[in-house]
């Protein structure tokens, strides 16, 4: 299952929270995240309006006392310091993090010296987090979006009056689709886009698959042209009958450590797959061959990856047929707790479940069972 974000009128924070909670994930889990938190009071109440007629869920967060401006360090360890899933927790870091390092890049200064203002607020972390859970809720399917909306004219800021898009959301959506709709006002704000870059594998087209379910987040204005609503969707992806690209290089001059770092690469620009080979090269050196598969048309792209961010010096590939069983990911209940797995399909229509490990090593650890009693479990159900 993919979850595809379309902000063909533009993505903000709430935004995203809505429309999460309208393709289906528990607003429960959404403000039971926010609890966790310790800042007293801040929730999500969500109510069903209409924008240009059409249905939305929208958003809007309750916090009793005034914000004040935070650091990344103190939002990190707030983040470190709650009890949250550990996929949540490591999601909104990703994304505050790459919030400070636009802010640092405006402003010209290290990461440590700013300050969030609007993007440190409780409202701000209300949407961050809110946003991460209600997609851990909805079984933390990958994501992928449309070219991102950013709006015209000009938005008022705590510095002054800024053309729209404003110089945080310039810095990230660089390298990503974007195109201008609308009347003239600011459509992506920097945590909608700081959302939609970090958690997205493609930017693109909607792929291909079968829709299951659709949901609308309002935003908060009722704006003229198009609905003013970012729209989410589950897809249930198509076998992938036919064509994949494979791409080799061969490393034996490469420090593990930045080995790994760039394969992580591959994988979050959504390679369908990346793995390694211990090989024994020329002159007796020990070293790796890399493979990477990925979809006909985009072998360049991964090409011109390991080019840059390892120490090869070449790179070739090839076109292979294959054929793969129908799979989602969905969420099982076990008496100690859920864990995503995928359901995979087998060709004479029976189906079996392979659990993410990272969840069971959770549950494993915090009962104090062990693993194979959970793996026992989980292959009985059917």
């Amino acid at each position: 299952m993919i979850l595809y974000l379309d902000p063909f009128m533009g993505v903000a924070g709430d935004m995203t929270v809505s429309a999460l909670v309208d393709l289906g994930a528990d607003p429960g889990a959404v403000n039971d995240a926010l609890r966790s938190l310790g800042l007293e009071g801040l929730a999500f109440a969500f109510a069903e309006v209409r924008r240009q007629g059409v249905r939305a869920t929208y958003g809007t967060v309750a916090y009793p006392e005034k914000a004040s401006p935070r650091g990344l360090g103190d939002i990190l360890s707030l983040l470190d310091r709650a009890p949250l899933q550990p996929i949540v927790r490591e999601r909104a870091s990703e994304v505050f993090s790459r919030l400070g390092r636009a802010e640092a890049a405006v402003h010209g200064c290290p990461v440590e010296e700013v300050h969030f203002h609007e993007v440190g607020a409780a409202d701000a972390l209300a949407d961050v987090v809110g946003a991460c859970a209600a997609w851990h809720a909805l079984g933390a399917p990958p994501v992928e979006c449309g070219p991102l909306n950013l709006g015209s004219g000009f938005t008022v800021m705590e510095h002054g009056t800024f053309p729209v898009p404003p110089p945080a959301v310039v810095e990230l959506v660089k390298g990503f689709p974007t195109f201008a709709f609308g009347e003239p006002i600011e459509r992506t704000t920097p945590t909608g886009a700081a959302l939609a870059t970090t958690f997205s594998r493609r930017f693109g087209s909607l792929p291909r698959g079968r829709i299951q379910r659709v949901g609308h987040g309002a935003g908060t204005r009722e704006t003229g042209g198009a609905p003013n609503v970012l729209r989410a969707l589950l897809v249930a992806e198509e076998p992938a009958e036919g064509a994949v690209m494979v791409l080799e290089a061969h490393l034996d001059d490469i420090n593990p450590q930045y080995l790994a770092g760039a394969l992580d690469r591959l994988r979050e620009m959504g390679a369908l797959d990346v793995t390694t080979t211990s090989v024994h090269g020329k002159k007796g050196r020990s070293g790796w061959i890399v493979t990477v598969l990925c979809n006909v048309g985009e072998e360049k792209l991964y090409a011109e990856a390991l080019l840059a961010r390892t120490t090869t010096i070449g790179v070739r590939w090839s076109r292979w047929e294959r054929s793969e069983l129908p799979r989602e990911v969905v969420v099982l209940e076990t008496p100690y707790g859920p864990v995503r797995a995928k359901k995979v399909t087998l060709p004479d229509g029976q189906t079996r479940h392979q659990p993410e490990w990272d969840d069971i090593k959770l549950l494993s650890d915090k009962n104090n069972i062990n693993y194979l009693q959970l793996l026992d479990f989980i292959n009985k159900i059917k």
